[in-house]
């Protein structure tokens, strides 16, 4: 029986994903993880050599929602819903990931530069032993960039710990030529596969 006015873990440490729950008045009580350097070895967000970035997003996605629950159990936590999301990018058939440092994004930006590329972003669900996952795909087309505005974005700081070394929220917006599909999935969190998802396990939404 689902409360009136229940709360969801969020299994993310995404500022934007906690806004993107707000605005949809989805209300959560926050399940952190170890970080690096002591990340938890079941959430590992290592690319896999060979893995399509549809394969990558589910895995780790999945593997966070998996990981929540154990926690909730171990910790003896209320029982709720739980969410977790992982976002990641396509360029020309290769995954790209979260720059490793600034060197790294520069370089992923450039790759972006007067392309197109699939944003992925996956949703996923637990509630005991039932989990259920969604994946929204959009595609988003950068301008041409210039090196001296490459440069000039990356040490704003803005790129680090984003999928694709950029934030479409942000700065990063005066980038973007077009986009087609879902923008709060670009940014991290697709509101709408979010919501109908969450109604299946009966979140009053």
């Amino acid at each position: 029986m689902i409360p009136r006015d229940p709360k969801i873990y969020l299994a993310s440490r995404s500022p934007r994903r906690r806004e993107l729950l707000q605005q949809i008045g989805v209300r959560f009580e926050l399940l952190l993880f170890r970080s690096a350097p002591r990340e938890d070895s079941e959430v590992d967000e290592s690319y896999l050599p060979g893995e399509s970035a549809d394969d990558y997003v589910v895995r780790v996605c999945r593997a966070k929602a998996e990981h929540g629950a154990r926690q909730i159990r171990q910790r003896r936590l209320p029982q709720r819903l739980l969410l977790a999301a992982d976002t990641t990018l396509d360029v020309d058939g290769e995954t790209i990931v979260k720059p490793h440092d600034a060197a790294d994004a520069a370089a992923i930006l450039g790759r972006l530069s007067g392309k197109t590329h699939r944003v992925l972003t996956a949703v996923a669900v637990v509630a005991a032993e039932r989990i259920e996952h969604v994946v929204s795909v959009s595609e988003v087309r950068f301008r041409k960039l210039q090196s001296d505005e490459i440069r000039r974005y990356v040490a704003s700081g803005e790129s680090f710990d984003k999928a694709g070394a950029y934030g479409i929220q942000g700065h990063a917006a005066m980038f973007v030529e077009e986009i087609r599909g879902s923008h709060s999935g670009i940014v991290g969190l697709p509101l709408c596969e979010t919501a109908l998802l969450l109604r299946r396990f009966g979140y009053p939404l």
